[in-house]
């Protein structure tokens, strides 16, 4: 079964930047941070308290935050709720 080249494409710019992620960390010492200048990673052990401040934090402007232990986003539920008046 052969990929389509957009998937091929996508999973490419994934790795490119995992691996820009782990080198950045790596090189730098750091567990967490920013590669390209826009992408967050996250590689602390994740805790209770910043999952819920990443996840459920209605009064915060953001929609997408830091995730909580990888690479990229999450959603701010707490956010898209106010948004649509459920808090």
């Amino acid at each position: 079964m052969t990929e389509s080249s957009g998937k091929r494409f996508v999973r490419a710019v994934w790795v490119a930047v995992a691996g820009a992620a782990i080198a950045d960390a790596l090189r730098h010492g750091r567990r967490h941070g920013e590669v390209f200048g826009f992408v967050p990673y996250e590689f602390r052990i994740p805790t209770l308290e910043r999952a819920k401040q990443r996840m459920w934090s209605p009064r915060s402007h953001r929609i997408l935050t830091p995730t909580t232990f990888g690479i990229g986003w999450s959603v701010n539920l707490g956010r898209l709720a106010r948004l649509v008046h459920l808090k």
